[in-house]
């Protein structure tokens, strides 16, 4: 069963730099080994697609996507705590589907935490399936934490 969006939807517009402090607090709010700001930096100085949610005025979500050789990976996609539940990495993750062919991708990549039910399920009822395993990729509290490789054809 998917999520349903119980709130007027969200503004999508492409992240800016002034958007960076915002993403920081949603990012530290939603991961215990969060980005930093020059990595945000980095994505948007790279020319990747950034996009950000608001919502009355305030970035709700985010979602970063790197394209080249007609390939997509999805780097980042979060959605503020007191937002999630509500249906919005669904939007926010839909958008970057819809806006891949942009930027030529007609594959698109992404990796997650085994441990991330609720991001598998999501990623799973948007086409994407587990391709491979990637070995110690994320930091843990006990050492390290492997990846399932996701891949989703447009």
């Amino acid at each position: 069963m998917s999520a349903q969006v119980q709130f007027s939807p969200p503004n999508f517009r492409p992240m800016t730099r002034e958007d960076v402090d915002a993403i920081i607090l949603i990012e530290r709010a939603a991961y215990p080994y969060p980005w930093t700001r020059g990595n945000f930096r980095d994505c948007l100085d790279s020319g990747y697609s950034c996009w950000v949610a608001e919502q009355d005025g305030r970035v709700v979500g985010y979602s970063i996507m790197m394209a080249g050789a007609g390939e997509g990976h999805v780097l980042n996609c979060c959605v503020a705590p007191d937002w999630q539940g509500r249906g919005l990495g669904r939007l926010l993750m839909r958008r970057m589907i819809a806006g891949a062919p942009e930027y030529q991708v007609e594959c698109l990549f992404l990796e997650v935490r085994p441990s991330n039910a609720r991001a598998i399920a999501l990623y799973e009822s948007l086409g994407f399936e587990t391709v491979g395993l990637r070995r110690h990729y994320y930091p843990a509290d006990q050492g390290r934490e492997d990846a399932l490789v996701m891949r989703r054809y447009l």
